[in-house]
């Protein structure tokens, strides 16, 4: 996904969305939303993602899974209370133990409007032994009919 569709409203370039209504106690002292609440709204969606192609069943039954390796946040313009957000997020890239997710953050109360985008990196790893290990095929191949085929590598 390049970065021309992640700023495009079309929400088929993503494969989960959600809806998150702001909260008041989301601003802060400038009186807007805190640029760690995107990262959270992000996690949420991330996490949705994780839950719908078994990567939280891998975690619970052997004590591989995700870890955020990086995060980037480019803001169009501020978020404030009362708003309801929605959050897009797709897997774009699937290295060996690596892989780069893609969001899109977009105010309804203007219509649509994408106020954020942003990217992370996670590592699968074996919580075990604190290392990165390859991406097993199972989750890579779910990931990609998830994805419906359209992930590099």
């Amino acid at each position: 996904m390049t970065a021309d569709m992640i700023d495009s409203p079309d929400p088929s370039e993503f494969t989960v969305s959600t809806d998150i209504t702001v909260n008041w106690g989301d601003m802060d002292a400038l009186g807007h939303v805190n640029h760690s609440v995107f990262a959270t709204w992000m996690e949420t969606a991330r996490m949705m993602y994780f839950s719908k192609v078994g990567m939280m069943e891998i975690y619970e039954n052997s004590n591989i899974g995700p870890i955020l390796a990086r995060i980037e946040v480019d803001y169009k313009f501020p978020i404030v209370y009362p708003d309801v957000v929605k959050v897009r997020t797709s897997v774009s890239r699937i290295g060996n133990s690596s892989f780069d997710m893609v969001y899109q953050i977009s105010s309804l109360g203007k219509e649509g409007e994408v106020a954020a985008i942003g990217k992370v990196v996670g590592v699968l790893v074996d919580y075990n032994t604190g290392k990165p290990i390859p991406i097993p095929d199972e989750l890579r191949n779910s990931i990609i009919d998830f994805e419906g085929g359209k992930i590099s590598d």
